[in-house]
């Protein structure tokens, strides 16, 4: 008889995590290791950086990996047969030739699982940049463009979907625009558009309080199914959050399509028949979960961060420094507080109450 414990985890899913890596706080690999593990799913890691902190400090010490080094931890799974993963999941790379590496390990597993249809999945999170501009070279764009056709789900935010798809995001019709080019551009099965504020669109009547995720399986002939699910915004600015959405999208999506019809774990890229509605589908079932264990956790890291935050500070402390370091020291304290509260909400990730439902996306 499996304990409560055992009942809390997903199907056994070995995962290969590719993406960054921080010594203080949850971000990247750092982020979505301590997720995945935490819902049953046993992980490997290659870090694309290791750096300290994440940037948001606006000051940072370490080291990015390079392309080579990349492909020389996965030579070395390789040699010792450790390449029997069910799942990639891909995240930050420092550069065009890194994200490169990445596609090369992505065929490679593709290549070697091509006699069991179902068996590997790529969840690819193509990151570029944010709120209308890159951070990252202007060449990686291209290598992703690349990669994507090799990917079973992408989770692009806006601009990124934007990016991709050539289609300027301004109404809300042009979301539809902008996944259907990415399916046709890229032939990619899955997509979640992560981040979508209605309210700056054209025409909507979505209040500003409001965000909106937007995910669409393919049928047979190419066309989307398209379902959204709305969340209230949280008035603070988190890092790490698209980690913790993608690290639980592998756990929770594995979950739905083990859930689902029983030829599906075993059809190429876990697509759903034709007559699966938007939002029966697999992927709508995992977002919904996924939106739920990350609003508690937020909200959780909100009530500590005020908190904190709330704690006085020593004036002996600062006295010495000068405005601009005060200010430094004033940003530092807030970007501290604004970690994510991950492990004593952990409850949270294993059994989330789910709390927003996915409904069929219309474009009014």
């Amino acid at each position: 008889m499996a304990s409560s414990g055992e009942q809390d985890m997903v199907p056994e899913t070995r995962v290969l995590a590719i993406a960054s890596h921080v010594a203080y706080g949850f971000v990247g690999n750092t982020m979505a290791t301590y997720v995945m593990q935490s819902l049953g799913c046993e992980v490997a890691g290659i870090n694309t950086v290791h750096f300290s902190n994440h940037t948001g400090y606006r000051q940072v010490k370490g080291t990015k990996t390079s392309a080579q080094e990349i492909r020389d931890l996965y030579e070395g799974l390789v040699q010792s047969y450790l390449t029997d993963f069910d799942v990639l999941l891909s995240g930050y790379a420092p550069s065009a030739a890194a994200v490169e590496a990445v596609g090369d390990i992505a065929r490679d597993l593709k290549r070697r699982a091509e006699s069991k249809p179902g068996s590997f999945f790529w969840i690819l999170d193509p990151v570029m940049g944010d709120l209308g501009r890159l951070y990252v070279n202007e060449d990686v764009v291209p290598a992703y463009k690349n990669a994507i056709h090799y990917a079973d789900l992408i989770l692009p935010n806006q601009f990124e979907a934007e990016t991709l798809s050539g289609v300027k995001i301004s109404s809300v019709g042009d979301i539809t625009k902008a996944i259907n080019k990415i399916h046709e551009i890229y032939k990619v099965p899955h997509i979640i558009v992560t981040s979508v504020q209605l309210s700056r669109l054209d025409g909507s009547s979505t209040p500003s309080s409001t965000l909106t995720v937007i995910g669409s399986t393919i049928r047979s002939d190419g066309s989307p199914r398209l379902f959204n699910i709305d969340v209230p915004t949280l008035n603070c600015n988190f890092n790490g959050t698209g980690d913790m959405f993608a690290a639980l999208m592998v756990a929770r999506l594995r979950e739905a399509v083990f859930a689902s019809s029983p030829s599906l774990k075993t059809t190429t890229s876990w697509v759903s028949p034709d007559d699966v509605p938007a939002t029966d589908l697999p992927l709508a079932k995992a977002t919904e979960k996924v939106l739920s264990s990350m609003h508690y956790v937020l909200e959780k890291t909100m009530e500590a961060r005020t908190a904190e935050l709330a704690t006085p500070i020593d004036p002996a402390s600062t006295e010495q420094l000068t405005d601009e370091q005060k200010r430094l020291r004033a940003h530092l304290r807030e970007t501290k507080a604004g970690e994510v509260r991950l492990i004593r909400n952990v409850h949270a990730l294993r059994n989330p109450k789910v709390i927003f439902k996915a409904q069929q996306w219309r474009e009014t």
